[in-house]
């Protein structure tokens, strides 16, 4: 494909590569079709579970069948439903095939493509109505998200620019170059309402008037891709599934605030979405969307990878500019912000957003601001002239969260703003898995706080999040069951944010290490109640007077499971019981007189701390047992329960 060298050239290669997208577009259900598209996710979870042999294996059958012209293997991006990976997609067929291995790629070729049937045991099932579906808009996992940052995730190969272009790829571009000044740009994405997908929640607009207020002779714009929570994928999926967008909304950012280079900042362990994001930066140099005289213009922008250590500090933007200039990854004071000169990278003016919020940017400039706006629960008040003034409540377009835990559909979903609690865990998500109680949800991460059932029709956004005593944080949710004991999630988070503190300031340096050392006796039975309170006084401390986000948000675990879950420390400091039986030196294991005698917890057990003979009932050493549960898992008649 030739250079894009002026509006027109863009709009001829978008109507060039427009059949390129010609079965993947369609809603007909045509299994009788000769020509189709075999779409399988290429995402990192599904690489990781052969998805790669998988597409080879579908290659090879339709070579043997004699179908290689007529039928395409395309990999795309990830679906979002990771629990049910690899998933392949049948196209025009609107077919949703998952959990399928290498070993079912014939079966899909033979009975599927030639044969024309349904692989009915490839098929979903959805968990509460227990029933296979195939139009993966008719899941209930699905039926319900309004994907925007996701829309080209699970649909277009992220290796080929021209699949980005068939779908309207650099044309919200080509609108700010040759339709808008650069004013008019900041205006439109403050009018939208959108907030940095991050954490923090910053108006992306306000964020962009006050850098392109700055005046300065060089300026960076800055995408913060050093995802870090635990359990949050949502970056690293669209950075592998659509790196195009990415590239295109900081192209659309360095123009409104007069910036002249990009930089990403990647944590080095996403090896495959750094390989794409340096595939599509290489291809839109080629096709002059990246570097001198864009599209024709005068508008000059390139971009550069810098790859980060892995440290979650780095995901707060001051360290994260120390890291790229090779320094250490500690925050500082502000004033001076990144946007004001002294306070950026290498003390220029600079512009950081994060990979969720830029992946939106290109809709907004595309369908308006009006479009966004109208997305989620926003309230705002506008000026005389109609324009954003202040945001009254809510927040306006999607938010994507990473779904995981105890929930049976786990995954990527893409919400509008204002969607419940209630709607993700138990329509989206499917519900509790196993049939357990709901017991809480986790957001924001190691930053966040415990949401209870009494929440869970709580609308979601920033402000309402807060209030309850939570976070948005990056969009990590963890649903929590019975099973789960509170002091010991909270435990876990602490080990984390200890860890990955840089160590600048006392609070975070010793206060997170002083509440592990607390919250790891409370588990082992070893606190007391006025430990509780210490806990409690040394929390709020480090809130108030730790240096940067982490360290301010790193007590929200403890604050938010003392707030609504009091019952169980009291249990932990005063009874020695844990209610949820998870902590291991706060239970015993008991064989009752269900037991048959049928030996299969004793050959389970793998220190040796069951004994009895065949058919009669058996004991258990508490000196040898480690409590690893595989004589639960293992025993046929329940017969052994936690003391």
């Amino acid at each position: 494909m030739n250079k894009i060298t002026c509006k027109e050239a863009l709009i001829d290669a978008y109507n060039g590569c427009k059949n390129k997208l010609a079965l993947r577009c369609t809603s007909e259900h045509d299994i009788h079709s000769a020509k189709k598209e075999i779409l399988c996710c290429g995402g990192t979870g599904c690489h990781a579970s052969n998805a790669q042999q998988l597409m080879d294996n579908l290659n090879k059958y339709l070579k043997e069948n004699g179908l290689e012209n007529d039928v395409k293997v395309i990999q795309t991006g990830c679906f979002g439903f990771c629990a049910q990976g690899p998933i392949v997609k049948v196209m025009p067929d609107n077919v949703f095939y998952v959990q399928v291995t290498p070993d079912d790629a014939k079966e899909i070729v033979e009975k599927h493509i030639v044969g024309k049937e349904l692989v009915e045991r490839l098929l979903f099932i959805e968990p509460l109505l227990k029933t296979r579906v195939q139009d993966y808009a008719k899941m209930s996992f699905y039926a319900k998200q309004e994907r925007i940052s996701l829309r080209n995730c699970g649909l277009l190969d992220p290796e080929n620019i021209e699949e980005y272009l068939a779908n309207e790829g650099y044309q919200a571009l080509a609108k700010c170059l040759f339709d808008m000044q650069p004013a008019d740009v900041v205006k439109e994405v403050l009018n939208s309402g959108i907030c940095g997908r991050g954490g923090a929640g910053f108006p992306t607009g306000l964020k962009w008037k006050i850098a392109a207020g700055v005046k300065a002779d060089e300026k960076y714009i800055v995408c913060n891709a050093d995802e870090g929570d635990p359990g949050a994928f949502m970056d690293r999926s669209i950075m592998e599934g659509d790196p195009n967008s990415i590239i295109e909304a900081m192209a659309i950012g360095a123009y409104a605030i007069g910036a002249q280079r990009g930089l990403v900042y990647i944590r080095a362990e996403y090896p495959l979405a750094v390989s794409r994001l340096e595939t599509a930066i290489k291809q839109a140099r080629e096709l002059g969307l990246l570097g001198d005289n864009i599209m024709g213009t005068d508008f000059c922008f390139d971009i550069t990878i810098k790859l980060g250590a892995g440290a979650f500090v780095c995901g707060e933007e001051t360290a994260l500019i120390h890291s790229m200039e090779g320094q250490r990854g500690e925050p500082t004071t502000k004033p001076p912000f990144p946007a004001n000169i002294g306070g950026g990278y290498w003390g220029c003016s600079t512009n950081v957003n994060n990979v969720e919020t830029y992946a939106a940017i290109p809709m907004i400039l595309l369908k308006g601001a009006a479009w966004y706006s109208k997305i989620g629960n926003w309230k705002a008040e506008l000026d005389e002239n109609g324009d954003f003034k202040r945001t009254i409540s809510g927040n306006s377009g999607t938010k994507v969260f990473a779904l995981a835990g105890q929930i049976n559909n786990v995954g990527l979903v893409e919400v509008p703003m204002g969607t419940t609690l209630r709607e993700i865990i138990y329509e989206i998500g499917g519900g509790i898995s196993g049939g357990s109680e709901f017991k809480a949800v986790q957001t924001g991460g190691p930053s966040g706080g415990c949401i209870t059932k009494e929440n869970l029709d709580t609308p979601i956004d920033y402000g309402n999040l807060s209030k309850i005593g939570s976070m948005m944080g990056s969009g990590g949710m963890i649903v929590l069951s019975e099973h789960d004991c509170m002091p010991a999630m909270a435990k876990f988070y602490l080990d984390f944010t200890k860890d990955e503190s840089c160590g600048k300031c006392t609070p975070c340096r010793i206060g997170t290490r002083r509440m592990l050392e607390m919250l790891e006796k409370i588990c082992d039975g070893n606190g007391d109640e006025k430990m509780l309170e210490e806990l409690e006084n040394l929390a709020v401390t480090i809130t108030d007077t730790a240096l940067c986000g982490l360290g301010q948000t790193a007590p929200n675990p403890i604050l938010s499971t003392l707030r609504y879950f009091k019952d169980e420390y009291i249990a932990h400091v005063r009874d020695k019981k844990c209610p949820a039986g998870t902590c291991r030196k706060l239970f015993t294991l008991t064989i009752t007189d269900a037991c048959i005698g049928c030996t299969k917890c004793k050959r389970m057990c793998p220190v040796g701390a069951i004994t009895g003979e065949l058919k009669q009932k058996h004991v258990i050493d508490t000196a040898k047992c480690i409590k690893c549960g595989a004589c639960i898992d293992g025993c046929p008649k329940k017969a052994i329960i936690k003391d």
